[in-house]
């Protein structure tokens, strides 16, 4: 690889990119030695800056006081601990880019327990020959993303692999959050009389990558529907113990979200099929390619599970935040069917929506 003279990528970004000697990322940036240091130094703790991360320890100390002073009551919360990895392709598509995909991802693992996210972790695997404008995007990005959720990148690893070895880059982020005293989340809670609460339309994700990856145009842009969802957890905390269950449809949707549930809890579920939110776009581009929307990921929606008796105020309040405006109460749990989802379809017959067997669209987060 070719050395260049002080390569300026400021062009077009939101942040100024640090000047660099190398265009690409090299095998070298991942050798521990002077390019590592400088990779990690000018990239990440620059736009990570916390005081955690820059003890620059090879384990991040968090004193259960800054968890005190954040407002938690130690003595009686729990702690939510998650991670998950996002091998997404492209890595840059409608509406987002694998770094606040990443981000979101671990901050949503978190929200639906129940849990207010509070640090992350982030390991990087580089393929060589990344654009280091590419790898600075991401950065960014993921900035922005944990600055959204109110969250601290605390700690981090970076490896380099050879060129063909990988694919651009893969990020795995792992999350702690706390729990408060009173949420109980969990899908064994979930029984018969409980509605089913959708935060908004689905299937934007899934179908915005598989648009960049094919170069498919629709008239209306599809964009995936990437977001941390703090927001809707801040209305659910009043609520306590009358939310049963939460979950984040992503891999396998909605439909494989509601029979991993009904399954756990041995209970079945009757859901609207005219409640259910779809963009129209998105109902063509299934048609296109063969699809059905309950099994296309999503990855700023959420599956709320909740007593009778507080599914309106609880409808209501998603209605009045941003990502829940579209929401609605498309279903309820039922004694009948244990373990099987039915949907009442828009002609009025039912229909079993089976767990999917296999992964309609690969590597989609």
């Amino acid at each position: 690889m070719k050395q260049k003279d002080e390569i300026d990528f400021s062009s077009g970004l939101s942040c100024p990119i640090p000047k660099s000697d190398y265009e690409h990322v090299l095998l070298a940036h991942g050798g521990g030695g002077t390019l590592s240091h400088q990779l990690i130094s000018k990239l990440f703790f620059s736009q990570f800056d916390n005081e955690f991360l820059n003890e620059q320890h090879d384990s991040a100390i968090l004193p259960l006081l800054s968890l005190r002073q954040a407002g938690f009551n130690v003595d009686k919360s729990k702690l939510a601990f998650t991670t998950d990895s996002y091998v997404v392709q492209p890595i840059f598509f409608p509406g987002g880019n694998i770094g606040e995909l990443a981000v979101n991802g671990t901050v949503n693992d978190l929200v639906v327990a129940g849990a207010k996210p509070v640090y992350i972790s982030v390991g990087f695997i580089i393929e060589e020959g990344l654009l280091i404008e590419d790898l600075w995007k991401i950065v960014l990005s993921m900035k922005e993303a944990a600055r959204k959720s109110g969250v601290k990148i605390v700690t981090g690893d970076t490896k380099v692999v050879d060129k063909g070895k990988g694919d651009k880059i893969f990020i795995n982020t792992s999350g702690i959050g706390v729990i408060k005293e009173g949420i109980n989340i969990s899908p064994k809670r979930c029984k018969p009389g409980d509605k089913i609460i959708l935060s908004g339309r689905i299937a934007d994700h899934g179908i915005a990558i598989m648009s960049a990856r094919e170069g498919l145009e629709f008239e209306t842009a599809i964009v995936s529907d990437t977001a941390p969802l703090i927001d809707l957890l801040d209305c659910i905390e009043k609520f306590g113990d009358k939310i049963h269950v939460m979950r984040d449809p992503t891999r396998g949707g909605l439909a494989s979200s509601l029979n991993e549930i009904a399954e756990i809890a041995n209970v079945g579920m009757l859901i609207d099929e005219e409640k259910i939110s779809i963009l129209d776009e998105v109902k063509g581009a299934c048609e296109i390619l063969g699809l059905d929307p309950l099994y296309i990921a999503n990855e700023g929606k959420m599956i709320a599970i909740v007593a009778n008796d507080i599914a309106d105020d609880l409808l209501k309040e998603w209605r009045d935040k941003e990502l829940g405006k579209e929401a609605e109460i498309i279903g309820e749990v039922t004694s009948e069917n244990s373990g099987t989802v039915v949907m009442k379809t828009t002609i009025g017959s039912k229909r079993i929506v089976d767990m999917i067997s296999g992964e309609q669209l690969p590597r989609i987060c």
